[in-house]
């Protein structure tokens, strides 16, 4: 299928389901942003961004930010709303993004979801589970575990209680490993066991999944020419930049690519080694995000194209 059959499926499933909300998903590199324009454009739509990364202000390059010129071309939502080190979540994002589709629609235009962060797609389209709410106590005495040993301690730890998360989220995600362990503590009882009984299963919002398929040497091409380019962008000045402006313990930067690039500048100059082992490094850790993507997305109701 080339790319003009996929968007004329596309605006097909558009025209079954006109009040319906499209959201392309799919994995890293696999096109959605590129299809999510040009549907926009035909369908006189804007695009409502569900990327955790792409929400942050600063983040741009690593994140495959769409640039001033597409943003343009057409309008797009819920990128840019938060500062590095603000506080966000997928149940925050859910308001922002459904005030987002509330006022694309109000003025006529159709909304288009458009994102990897699978997490959040979920608790837009379903909620999430009532789990309990934050302890800063228990916060603290987590933030104090990783300052003395290491994020990986966290992970460790959350591994003996719930490996069922622990194989979803990686060491250095400090606030997700965080919070899973926070409700097992706070409940004694696993966040897996907290999403199987709320199971997704409700929808809030009327949606169409439409998801890109690539096949994997192609991705796995894709995903090394998409690094590439961010590098020569530069990447990893934009790091240092947000390293020397206080964000090295943003959120944003555990994402993929961020932390290796982060990791990278936190050795000293003469440890570094040679910039392809670190680009190579990157499109591992992309090349594996992307199979987890794969993972989720292969339990919903989606639509592949």
């Amino acid at each position: 299928m080339d790319a003009e059959d996929t968007i004329v499926r596309a605006l097909r499933l558009l025209d079954d389901a006109p009040d319906a909300l499209l959201a392309i998903v799919g994995p890293t590199a696999s096109g959605k942003t590129d299809l999510a324009m040009r549907l926009a454009e035909r369908a006189h739509g804007e695009i409502v961004s569900a990327d955790s990364v792409q929400i942050y202000r600063g983040f741009d390059i690593g994140s495959g930010k769409p640039t001033l010129a597409e943003r343009a071309r057409v309008p797009h939502h819920v990128i840019d709303v938060v500062g590095p080190l603000d506080k966000i979540d997928a149940a925050r994002f859910a308001e922002i993004a459904r005030a987002a589709i509330a006022d694309v629609r109000a003025r006529g235009k159709r909304p288009i979801l458009c994102g990897g962060t699978y997490l959040w797609v979920k608790a837009l389209l379903f909620g999430l589970a009532d789990a309990p709410p934050a302890s800063d106590e228990i916060r603290a005495r987590h933030r104090a575990l990783v300052d003395a040993e290491g994020r990986p301690a966290l992970h460790a730890k959350l591994a003996l209680v719930d490996p069922t998360i622990a194989t979803r989220l990686h060491p250095n995600d400090f606030v997700r490993v965080s919070r899973a362990l926070e409700v097992y503590e706070l409940t004694q009882e696993p966040m897996s066991a907290w999403q199987a009984r709320h199971g997704f299963a409700t929808p809030q919002l009327d949606a169409r999944l439409v998801g890109l398929t690539v096949d994997p040497e192609e991705l796995t091409r894709r995903i090394a020419a998409r690094v590439h380019g961010f590098m020569e962008q530069g990447w990893i000045d934009e790091v240092r930049s947000l390293s020397a402006a206080g964000y090295e313990d943003a959120r944003a930067m555990g994402s993929v690519g961020y932390r290796e690039i982060s990791a990278h500048l936190a050795k000293p100059e003469a440890e570094r080694g040679h910039l392809g082992d670190l680009e190579a490094a990157i499109v591992r850790a992309t090349r594996i995000f992307a199979r987890r993507q794969r993972t989720w997305l292969h339990h919903s109701n989606v639509s592949w194209l």
